[in-house]
């Protein structure tokens, strides 16, 4: 998909779409710190939590606990990587 000029990513899982977003923000300035930061709200992580719990029977509740509990703290960072990782996440 193409949006204001920028190639979107889509992919498809169990018959879903779903966008990338590291394509969303390539071409705005600081656009991968947007994600970090996105990622250190705590209400981020908690939809995140929720969204997986909904949809994924694999996902790591116990790790995502330790991963909320930390959420929002000065000291807190997570990248997309780790949160697929420790959580099992999709």
């Amino acid at each position: 998909m193409t949006v204001d000029g920028t190639e979107i990513a889509v992919v498809q899982f169990e018959e879903k779409d779903y966008i990338s977003l590291t394509d969303m923000v390539r071409n705005i300035e600081n656009g991968l710190a947007l994600i970090e930061k996105w990622l250190r709200n705590r209400n981020t992580i908690e939809f995140l939590g929720v969204w997986e719990e909904m949809y994924n029977p694999n996902f790591n509740s116990p790790e995502f606990e330790g991963i909320k509990n930390e959420a929002g703290l000065n000291r807190f960072v997570l990248s997309v990587k780790q949160w697929t990782e420790k959580t099992n996440s999709r």
